[in-house]
């Protein structure tokens, strides 16, 4: 199922970095995700809800780039 929240996600192995975009089109990435974290998240039913819990508040994160104006 998709999710309502999160649009695409990607992990970069050698930087331990977990990108997300979400569907309001923030782009976060989160620094020093451990690979089993980003596993986890790829299998989750719910990609929301385990962001919410695994990786909001848990990781530094960095916007790259915030919703465009409508």
């Amino acid at each position: 199922m998709p999710s309502t929240v999160i649009d695409l996600f990607n992990y970069d192995h050698r930087t331990a970095t977990l990108t997300i975009v979400f569907r309001s089109g923030n782009v976060y990435a989160y620094k020093d995700v451990p690979e089993h974290i980003y596993l986890e998240f790829k299998e989750a039913s719910s990609k929301g809800r385990y962001f919410n819990h695994e990786v909001k508040n848990r990781f530094v994160f960095e916007q790259l780039q915030s919703e465009t104006p409508k």
